[in-house]
């Protein structure tokens, strides 16, 4: 097993480097990325193992004209997941293959921006089931011969993610996740070149909070916006992005791509 990766490494490993060093030039976190990599493949199960060779020698797998997609949401097409596993037999009667859940991932209520505004990347929420229960749909579902989307939010997190918790406290190394400012200049300098997301609900890409600090949310002020700048966040957000997989998602769509990188006198989009 560990051959496999350590091949599969060694085929992109100039290539990974010279684009990680580019962009941190921190040699440390470069080699807890790859040790990250070599955790999480170790932690994927003989089943997908399997498939991913299988895929390796048809990498256009994805682009075959015999895929047929649904999308939907699981509590308003099944109740739950496990209604949705349920189903499976009706999807294939009607040829569906591919199989894209909208987000499912633990966000607050009144505060979820429908699922995007994410507190927990680990974990379901609550009423459509548990992990568990994605991993046994997504096991189903390839028996099936149907691959399994989910969305990724990695621009933000909510503000009742643990790390946002960590950096309203003040704990060390969880504000540089995020960007907060101690005054508004340097985000009244931002404000003129950024323009808003939703210029009709949201005041601005910034929210002061009751300790005096302002953040960065540039969606919405419960949704605080991660600084990519910084090698952590990249590591785990890489990281939670492979628990998914390993929990037997195939496809992974990534939310808000245009908005993760932030330069001071640019629009901040598409960077």
């Amino acid at each position: 097993m560990a051959n496999v990766f350590q091949r599969r490494l060694a085929h992109h490993y100039d290539e990974l480097k010279w684009l990680y060093i580019e962009l941190y030039r921190d040699e440390g976190a470069f080699r807890y990325f790859t040790e990250m990599l070599e955790r999480c493949w170790k932690g994927r199960k003989k089943a997908l193992r399997d498939q991913d060779a299988r895929r390796e020698g048809d990498p256009g797998w994805y682009r075959r004209r015999d895929l047929l997609g649904m999308m939907l949401y699981v509590d308003a097409f099944a109740g739950n997941l496990r209604g949705v596993k349920d189903r499976l037999p009706y999807l294939e009667e009607c040829g569906v293959n591919y199989l894209h859940l909208m987000p499912l991932l633990a966000s607050p209520k009144g505060r979820s921006d429908g699922g995007y505004a994410v507190s927990d990347f680990r974990s379901v929420q609550p009423e459509l089931g548990t992990m568990d229960d994605l991993e046994a749909l997504a096991d189903a579902c390839r028996r099936a011969g149907v691959s399994l989307c989910l969305d990724f939010v990695m621009n933000h997190t909510s503000e009742d993610h643990q790390w946002a918790k960590k950096a309203r406290a003040g704990e060390p190394g969880y504000g540089e996740r995020y960007f907060f400012y101690d005054s508004w200049d340097i985000p009244r300098e931002f404000e003129k070149t950024v323009p808003q997301v939703f210029p009709t609900t949201a005041p601005g890409s910034f929210t002061q909070l009751e300790d005096g600090r302002i953040v960065m949310t540039n969606f919405y002020p419960y949704q605080w916006d991660l600084n990519y700048a910084n090698p952590v966040v990249f590591n785990d957000m890489t990281e939670n992005l492979l628990f998914l997989a390993n929990r037997g998602i195939d496809v992974i769509r990534l939310d808000a791509i245009p908005y993760i990188w932030k330069e001071l006198g640019t629009d901040c989009r598409n960077l």
